[in-house]
């Protein structure tokens, strides 16, 4: 009998496993179809939760100080024959356009003109593509001729000296390729779309010229004020929230045979309130991020992908004394929510209790939200502090129960364990963050976009591509307008002295356009007054929220 006895045991015991299995099973498959199926927010019933978990998030809050304080704020075609190529500039005034003019004069001619020594004879006239809310325009840029006479009784003709532009005898205005560049980096518009609207509107731009253009002005904008901006940016930022997305990058051409797209990644980089960059790298290494945060030394922001790693701990020639280079982690309470929330859609209660917890975090935050960074901290320490010290407990409560049994629930508070340090961070600066849900915001629009012009050209297309992403969500970032900005910096840009590149910048511009006469900024040609630099404040402000 003793022999069946075991023999059943084992059999019994093999049956929980077996069963156990099965269960974990059928939950990963029930949150998979809720990932293809379903909304893809991680929404969950916050009143559901208050409810059923109301009388352990009293006494939290007991502890903590809090009773009350977050439910009072929640109230307030192969066989087609080809076309020729044409030949030589395009005739502009053939386009049935409007038309702006522009006339350029030379100030020593007119002088001359004004003492009966020269006189004007017409005017030499180019044309450029313009953009103006309604539709293309076509700008005529009229240069003043000038006919003189000499001593010895000869005439002369000379035009006014052409203007300086930043894209010598391109087609398209400063008008037009912010228009273009706003159109794809900002609403997620590919080449072949606008391509086709222009031709409605009566342009024929093919979508190979307007890669060109759009590839020079990321090239040009990149090592001018985005390399200024990024200057400024490792130098005096205090903390840098981060993370990456994929993107496709199309294969140089090989003869005879075609191959898949290349996968590069994108880097979104929200320093402060600041700016936000957009950095291309072929592949996501932590070599790769180590060179986007070379020289700075503050808190970064991220998720806890190992490529980061290596920014929170020193380098192998780095002096055995000290901490050179080695960056403060901070983590998101966010993606350690995620965890939970996909164990809770499992069914598990403890998850669910994990959900409260973290929610009461956020709901307590919201209601100080607004408050100066020193209000912030001390009410942190005060009040969430506490909250924060009993998760912890309880998840490593919990993780003792489960340690030995795999599925979503060890995960998440595995996850939660390994980053405790990381999470505990933000308390202590009121100008850290619980989430990085910027980032991820941002990232957003290279997500959605790709989804339309679906791959890059090339590594240096991506990089080009990636500083106009830069300076449009930093415009974003500041209140303006990102078109009108563009179409303002690149009218300025020729004209403005290489150590000032910083002005033109979108936490900048408000002021550094202020200065600028509107006649001669309205006019998308022609000479441009710079004004004189403005003297640096002596009194530093700490960097905001």
């Amino acid at each position: 009998m003793s022999a069946e006895r075991q023999r059943a045991a084992q059999l019994e015991r093999e049956r929980d496993v077996l069963k156990a299995s099965h269960e974990r099973l059928r939950l990963e498959l029930e949150l998979l179809k809720r990932r293809l199926f379903m909304a893809k927010a991680e929404r969950v019933d916050t009143q559901q939760l208050e409810l059923e978990f109301a009388q352990k998030l009293r006494a939290l809050e007991e502890v903590a100080g809090t009773l009350g304080m977050a439910s009072a704020e929640a109230s307030g075609g192969a066989g087609a024959k080809q076309k020729s190529k044409p030949k030589g500039r395009r005739d502009l005034k053939s386009l049935p356009l409007e038309e702006r003019r522009v006339e350029i004069a030379d100030p020593l001619f007119d002088e001359l003109v004004a003492q009966g020594k020269a006189e004007k004879i017409g005017f030499e006239e180019s044309c450029k593509l313009a953009w103006q809310r309604g539709g293309m325009r076509r700008l005529v840029i009229a240069r003043v001729k000038y006919r003189t006479v000499g001593a010895d009784g000869e005439a002369t003709l000379a035009s006014a000296m052409a203007p300086k532009e930043v894209f010598f005898r391109c087609l398209a205005a400063p008008s037009l390729l912010a228009h273009l560049a706003t159109e794809k980096y900002c609403d997620g518009l590919p080449l072949f779309r606008m391509e086709k609207r222009l031709a409605r509107d009566g342009v024929a731009v093919d979508r190979g010229t307007m890669a060109r253009w759009l590839e020079d002005m990321g090239a040009t904008l990149g090592t001018t004020v985005v390399a200024a901006m990024r200057e400024e940016a490792l130098a005096t930022a205090f903390c840098i929230a981060t993370d990456a997305t994929g993107v496709a990058v199309q294969p140089a051409p090989a003869e005879g045979q075609r191959q898949a797209c290349r996968r590069g990644h994108y880097f979104v980089q929200v320093v402060d309130r600041d700016a936000v960059f957009f950095e291309y790298t072929p592949k996501e290494t932590s070599a790769a991020v180590l060179e986007l945060f070379k020289g700075f030394k503050g808190y970064v922001q991220a998720d806890a992908k190992s490529v980061y790693n290596a920014l929170f701990r020193p380098a192998e020639d780095a002096p055995a004394d000290g901490e050179e280079g080695v960056c403060q982690e901070v983590a998101c309470w966010a993606h350690c929510r995620r965890g939970f929330w996909e164990a809770a859609m499992a069914k598990d209660v403890v998850a669910r209790e994990g959900l409260a917890r973290i929610s009461r975090l956020f709901q307590l935050e919201d209601t100080w939200r607004d408050k100066p960074p020193e209000e912030i901290h001390r009410l942190r320490h005060a009040h969430l502090r506490a909250h924060v010290d009993a998760f912890f407990v309880w998840a490593q409560e919990e993780y003792e129960k489960v340690r030995e049994q795999r599925g979503l629930l060890r995960r998440a508070l595995g996850y939660a364990l390994r980053q405790r340090e990381a999470l505990r961070c933000f308390l202590d600066d009121g100008r850290l963050l619980l989430e990085n849900n910027r980032s991820e915001r941002e990232l957003r629009r290279i997500a959605v976009g790709r989804k339309a012009w679906l791959f890059v050209g090339s590594d240096d297309h991506a990089e080009r591509a990636g500083h106009l992403f830069t300076l449009i969500a930093t415009a974003r970032l500041h209140g303006l307008e990102p078109e009108a900005y563009l179409r303002d910096v690149l009218r300025v840009l020729a004209y403005w002295p290489r150590e000032r590149y910083l002005e033109l910048a979108p936490k900048y511009w408000a002021a550094t356009r202020a200065r600028l006469l509107p006649a001669e900024l309205d006019a998308e040609v022609g000479e441009l007054t710079v004004p004189a630099p403005v003297a640096a404040s002596s009194e530093e402000q700490s960097p905001p929220r």
